[in-house]
């Protein structure tokens, strides 16, 4: 049987569709029985797409003896994925003909023009690639606004540089006292986030309703958008090795600043500056420069309060969060005591958190383990959670988030030719699908979690518990249970199955 095999990444006007693809490579078959395998909305810079697998599973099972596409670029535009198929292909004794290009795989010379052929378009992938790159970079040098989501303490208008038209930040006077506040405290060597919060909760200052986070401060103290940058801001990145888009005498004391992770920049663009780009931008800066320094330099000085460490002290890390708050319970041992307990985290950094009561680990675990082996015994053996209905949906949601990359990467190849107009357009666009993406990503990772559980190898696991390792028992909760919340009074488990 021959295969045809025909892809379309974005559907538009300069591009040929899938039919008329199909409809070339037809006479390729000779009368022949042939079977189709289509990929729509896929980019042919890797090979997850469901035809082009389907297709080489049917290969391995000797289903094909020849593979037909309209143009070499439509199976693979990446060398190394195209020279790992054709050795598939040789494997299988498959025959791989293009119909626009007429190569002939079985001589040596046939076999390097397709790989030259490979060459270019990948070539011609990646120019556009940077072509997006390019302009980014150019207009980012403009003090253009380059959309993502406007900083607190301003609100976006619309604006024209340079005789184009684009956006800038206005300060929101209200939210622009509550940075400088935050600003002023900050820089008193005795004050810290815990005592930031603090304050801010005293005197009920919430950011757009909801109490203030570490997180949230940090990003707003590291941010040169606040500052009226003068020439020691200059001096000040010049220094720590950034690349400054403007001249020293533009630093006038009135301006933020754009700041930009640079091709050369490493590790985190807010702690490591060497090799990230500065810009000053249109809009008037809240902090004075002297405050904004001291805040600045206190925030490069400081070490992370709590360094990521693998788990260790109990096999629930990770799994319990506090049923007041939602925060995360962490295990704490106290040099004068034998017993180990369960904190709210929020409660140990701001006091915000009244807290989940007592709760004691070793008890906790025990109680945890009992309620595993009931949910077991609730099945004699438990199905396959990847069956026909959650691969459907599986596969759904993979289509649907591949549908969307292709959707962006369309528009940022749209994006280097754009005027303003569209390229803010593109951009507002670009920032919705992205979200739309990391959603799908995430329920994706999710229910890949939950594939091929065995209740009889669970069971096993259970019965046998104190013999298993610290991380077997902490794989097999997260085979389990997706998340626990907790009290004192309370506990309520979130299932996996």
């Amino acid at each position: 049987m021959d295969a045809i095999y025909a892809r379309q990444s974005v559907d538009r006007a300069d591009s040929i569709s899938i039919e008329s693809q199909i409809e070339f490579c037809k006479y390729e078959t000779r009368g022949e029985a042939y079977k189709t395998y289509i990929d729509r909305g896929y980019s042919g810079k890797n090979t997850e797409r469901p035809g082009f697998q389907e297709m080489m599973s049917d290969m391995a099972a000797g289903l094909i003896q020849k593979v037909i596409v309209y143009k070499l670029d439509r199976i693979s535009r990446s060398i190394l994925d195209f020279s790992t198929m054709m050795e598939t292909f040789g494997k299988y004794q498959v025959e791989f003909v293009s119909t626009t290009e007429k190569f002939d795989t079985s001589s040596p010379m046939g076999r390097a023009m397709l790989n030259i052929c490979i060459v270019f378009a990948q070539l011609e992938r990646e120019t556009i690639q940077k072509r997006v790159a390019d302009a980014y970079f150019s207009r980012s040098q403009k003090s253009f606004y380059m959309g993502g989501r406007v900083p607190y303490g301003y609100c976006l208008v619309p604006a024209v540089i340079g005789g184009v038209k684009t956006s800038m930040y206005e300060i929101v006077p209200e939210e622009a006292e509550v940075v400088r506040l935050m600003y002023e405290l900050y820089s008193k060597p005795e004050c810290s986030y815990g005592d930031l919060i603090r304050t801010f909760q005293e005197h009920g200052i919430t950011q757009n309703g909801k109490p203030w986070v570490r997180t949230r401060m940090a990003d707003i103290l590291r941010s040169p958008i606040y500052v009226r940058a003068d020439l020691s801001v200059y001096q000040f990145y010049q220094n720590q090795g950034a690349i400054i888009a403007n001249d020293p005498s533009d630093f006038i004391g009135t301006n933020g600043c754009y700041y930009y992770k640079g091709k050369e920049g490493s590790g985190r663009k807010q702690m490591n500056l060497e090799g990230n780009h500065l810009v000053l931008a249109p809009h008037e800066g809240i902090v004075p420069a002297d405050t904004w320094l001291k805040c600045r330099l206190k925030c490069l000085n400081a070490k992370q309060v709590r360094p990521y460490q693998k788990a260790k002290n109990t096999w629930l890390a990770g799994k319990v969060k506090c049923g007041i708050c939602g925060y995360a319970l962490v295990e704490k041992h106290y040099a004068n005591s034998k017993a180990r307990y369960l904190l709210c985290s929020h409660r140990m950094d701001t006091k915000a958190c009244p807290g989940p009561g007592t709760i004691y680990t070793d008890d906790f675990e025990n109680l945890i383990y009992d309620e595993m082996k009931k949910k077991m015994a609730m099945f004699q053996r438990l199905r396959r959670r990847n069956g026909p209905a959650a691969d459907s949906e599986l596969t759904a949601r993979k289509l649907e988030l591949a549908r969307l990359e292709q959707e962006i990467d369309a528009l940022l190849e749209r994006l280097a030719r754009a005027d303003d107009v569209m390229y803010r357009y593109i951009s507002e666009r670009v920032g919705e699908l992205d979200g739309r993406k990391r959603e799908l990503a995430k329920e994706i990772s999710e229910r890949s979690l939950r594939k091929e559980v065995d209740c009889q190898e669970i069971t096993g696991h259970l019965t046998r518990w104190e013999e298993l390792s610290f991380e077997d028992k902490r794989q097999t909760v997260d085979q389990l249970i997706k998340v626990i919340y907790a009290t004192s009074d309370k506990v309520q488990i979130e299932w996996r199955i």
